[in-house]
């Protein structure tokens, strides 16, 4: 049994790799524009780059499952926040499109591998302090991000992108000194009735297991395609359609990512009252209705109040997913619900894209709320099944 001080400090210590993560991440979103400038890359050409990071992650979140149980969660966590504080720093000092893809591959590597390897060491404590304090990680991720846009935001008039992204890379490097000193010199805690796969043997997992996790998948996947969705489309809906002006339109999102980061700060307490197959069910429908609001209303303000209320639906829906995916599986089943969610992000905003210049923005919009609703559905259909597995 570890110590319950040994806990809270692992739990301080891996909350911090997932706002970190956040942090970084969103640091580097919102210098795009200045290395665009910088590159001489146009629109179709940066949009390719971009794949880079998209590429890297998906291919490493796979790999990185096999690390983590061949090594270990916390060492994995250690090495990739290390590679992804100094791969940020890299984009700035290319000057072409392909330089620039090959450097984001890199960062997306290291962005795709420290989220499965956080996720997983995340997962071992949730079940060794047998709460369901999940969200409250994913709501450091979604705070470090606001912290890192905000902080962007502020010093992208003063200091170069080159200045900058160093800046994001000593900070990562320190905060990775400092939280990964704990979880290296502590092994990832286990409930008292497991023991540890080394004293165990190998279990490969079964027909029925790897369905589930491919469920848990799916529900990642149907949340995520709604946060990549309105991240990309939901401000020029509010400015096109409902004519919002441009600064009321880019608060759109932001009250999406306040509803989000709040539900998730609430998360442990709601999962606790009404436990995870309640929490996915409501989340699904709370969002899908909110979406259909903030999709087809026809005021500015009441298409406000349906974006903040599909954050607070979507909020919880992913932290559940890859806990319940990583408890039937480990590591591979946090890569597997990590990949197709993040596999969703990615959709999201082309098919949205596809969706309006056939029909119309708003009516590819309510796309998001037939996925939310489908998460819903899911989460409903295979109760009795997750419960029997977990």
């Amino acid at each position: 049994m570890v110590p319950g001080s040994d806990l809270t400090r692992l739990r301080t210590a891996i909350t911090a790799f997932f706002a970190l993560d956040g942090f970084v991440f969103a640091g580097w979103v919102v210098r795009i524009p200045a290395i665009k400038e910088q590159t001489g890359a146009s629109a179709g050409a940066l949009g390719l780059a971009l794949l880079g990071v998209s590429a890297g992650a998906v291919i490493t979140m796979t790999l990185t499952g096999r690390l983590c149980r061949r090594f270990g969660s916390h060492p994995v966590t250690v090495v990739c926040g290390v590679l992804l504080s100094l791969s940020v720093a890299l984009p700035p000092l290319t000057h072409s499109v392909p330089a620039l893809g090959g450097v984001l591959l890199v960062f997306g590597a290291a962005y795709g591998g420290i989220n499965v390897a956080f996720n997983s060491a995340a997962v071992d404590l949730v079940a060794a302090l047998r709460r369901p304090i999940m969200p409250g990680f994913h709501a450091a991720f979604s705070l470090g991000g606001m912290v890192g846009a905000g902080l962007g935001g502020l010093v992208a008039g003063s200091l170069s992108p080159a200045l900058h992204l160093l800046g994001l890379t000593v900070i990562g490097l320190l905060v990775t000194a400092v939280a990964g000193r704990t979880l290296l010199r502590q092994e990832p805690p286990l409930p008292p009735d497991r023991v540890r796969p080394e004293e165990s043997a190998p279990r490969r997992p079964d027909t029925r297991t790897r369905g589930l996790v491919t469920v848990f998948g799916l529900i990642a996947l149907c949340t995520a395609y709604g946060e990549g969705a309105l991240a990309d489309w939901g401000a020029l809906h509010l400015e096109q359609d409902l004519h919002a002006h441009p600064g009321v339109a880019a608060a759109g999102y932001s009250g999406f990512a306040l509803a989000m980061t709040a539900g998730r700060l609430s998360g442990t307490t709601l999962l606790e009252r009404l436990g995870r197959v309640r929490t996915v069910v409501a989340g699904g429908a709370t969002a899908s209705a909110g979406m259909l609001l903030g999709s087809l209303a026809p005021s500015v303000w009441a298409a406000l109040l349906g974006f903040a209320v599909t954050g607070l639906g979507l909020a919880n829906l992913f932290p559940v997913a890859v806990e319940r995916a990583g408890a039937l599986a480990g590591p591979g089943g946090v890569a597997v619900a990590s990949t197709l969610g993040y596999g969703g992000m990615l959709l999201g905003p082309p098919a949205i894209g596809l969706m309006a210049d056939r029909y119309s923005l708003p009516t590819a919009l309510t796309s998001v709320a037939a996925l939310a609703a489908v998460a819903s559905a899911i989460g409903y259909a295979t109760r009795r099944l997750a419960s029997d597995r977990t």
